[in-house]
């Protein structure tokens, strides 16, 4: 689907426009950032100068009255669109109704449906079973508990530039230390690392040969009798929005089927549409045997789950997996509108057009500045590599003045990656094209300034 200039898709009724009426960061934010400082733990980081009040479209409005383009969607949660109409809608109706029972004490059809739905929309025709949670490092967690209770093997392999969460397990498997690690171990045991298919950076490699490095170093430090799980981005996000060569998961996937190892494909950030897929391992035809999901599962209520495979998922014994709040009702009913829009909204679509759009202008503004070392991504997830020109080393500096002056500017951009040196882009998926062109004009602009 194509978006009118002027049309919103989600969200309160708001001018689809960038208008800035104060600086950046204005008064009112100002005296929150005085209370924030005050009241918040200051490990609490808040990348934009600003507040939010309001957002829908393609805009959020901080408290100041500024409407900033909004092209991270909430680190990929608000994909469907920020306080879309239906989510909205679902929102209020199930909260007059019950907010909480906890799913383990009294059921609640809510849980039930978005558990079948997920069976049925996730990659593999296979009998599926689902668990909910609240985050996705949660639904991570619970995915190795999974692996090694089926499996009745304990070591786990995640890759290079990984990130899978902020809790002790998966602090072990995110590759990054700052901010993520440092200080805060020591960490949960048998976890190993492999090298990741990174094609602007390991020379070259093909996939097939990439996957091969990497499952030769597994076999040796590992070893294959040991091993209950392989867990992997299929495109990395935190790490770099690194794309692997074409045929590294295949093959990943291949060996783990035939070493009886679980191969669990993390797409909490690249799920629901966001990579122009309904999920970003249709892309090679991957079909996990667990898959973690989260973000833009809810539109922006927090959810999360594990799907896959009814063998490996029933494998747990009774109370073996919950919790609390894992798949509130409040949280499902969003779940629900959120994947009729997805499955029914040309969401995916909109995802590939986006991507058409962004590539395209990044790709043109990288034959004439060796500054982006490359354009890379997948439907409206996509990345901006940002290195010396002459050395090609990463330049983290640069990156973060570029991001600095496009948040001046009144566009919301984030950075990533190992090195710091990407920009990433995450659009919600109802943008319209005059907001995401303006967006990506404002921000190469700050790049040829800096």
């Amino acid at each position: 689907m194509s978006v009118a200039p002027d049309t919103v898709l989600g969200g309160p009724t708001l001018p689809q426009e960038r208008r800035l009426v104060t600086a950046l960061p204005g008064p009112r934010t100002q005296e929150l950032q005085a209370r924030k400082a005050a009241a918040v733990s200051s490990g609490v980081g808040v990348t934009m100068p600003i507040y939010a009040a309001a957002a829908g479209g393609g805009v959020v409005v901080d408290v100041d009255g500024n409407s900033l383009i909004d092209l991270g969607s909430g680190i990929a949660v608000t994909t469907v669109g920020n306080a879309d109409p239906a989510v909205a809608a679902a929102v209020a109706d199930q909260a007059a109704r019950f907010t909480h029972t906890c799913f383990m004490i009294s059921g609640y059809e809510g849980y039930v449906e978005v558990a079948e739905r997920l069976n049925r929309l996730t990659p593999g025709d296979h009998p599926k079973r689902t668990a909910l949670f609240n985050s996705g490092a949660e639904a991570v967690e619970n995915a190795i508990k999974i692996a090694r209770i089926a499996t009745k093997k304990q070591a786990v392999v995640a890759f290079d530039h990984a990130y899978h969460g902020r809790t002790n397990l998966t602090m072990g498997l995110t590759a990054k230390s700052m901010p993520y690690k440092s200080g805060f171990g020591p960490f949960a045991g048998e976890i190993y690392r492999a090298p990741m298919s990174y094609p602007y950076r390991d020379g070259g490699l093909s996939g097939a040969e990439a996957a091969r490095a990497a499952l030769l170093q597994i076999e040796k430090q590992v070893g294959a009798n040991n091993l209950a799980a392989i867990i992997i981005e299929p495109i990395q996000g935190e790490g770099g929005f690194i794309v692997p060569a074409l045929g590294f998961l295949p093959e990943l996937a291949a060996w783990c089927k035939a070493n009886d190892v679980v191969f669990i494909a993390d797409e909490i950030q690249t799920g629901f549409a966001r990579t122009g897929a309904m999920f970003a391992c249709e892309h090679e035809g991957v079909v996990p045997d667990l898959i973690t999901t989260a973000k833009g599962i809810a539109g922006g209520l927090p959810l999360a789950a594990v799907t896959g495979r009814a063998d490996l998922m029933d494998a747990p014994h009774a109370g073996g997996l919950g919790g609390t709040y894992g798949g509130n009702p409040v949280a499902c009913a969003a779940a629900v509108a959120a994947l009729d829009a997805f499955e029914h909204g040309g969401l995916i679509e909109r995802a590939q057009q986006i991507g058409e759009i962004a590539l395209a202008r990044l790709n043109a503004a990288k034959q004439a500045d060796p500054r982006i070392g490359e354009v890379r991504g997948r439907g409206a997830m996509i990345a901006i590599e940002i290195v010396d020109p002459t050395t090609g080393d990463p330049d983290a500096q640069l990156t973060g003045a570029v991001a600095k002056a496009a948040h001046a500017q009144g566009v919301i951009v984030l950075t990533c990656g190992t090195y710091g040196n990407i920009i990433r882009l995450l659009p919600p998926l109802s943008i319209p094209d005059h907001l995401l062109t303006e967006g990506l004009d404002v921000l190469l602009d700050a790049l040829a300034r800096n």
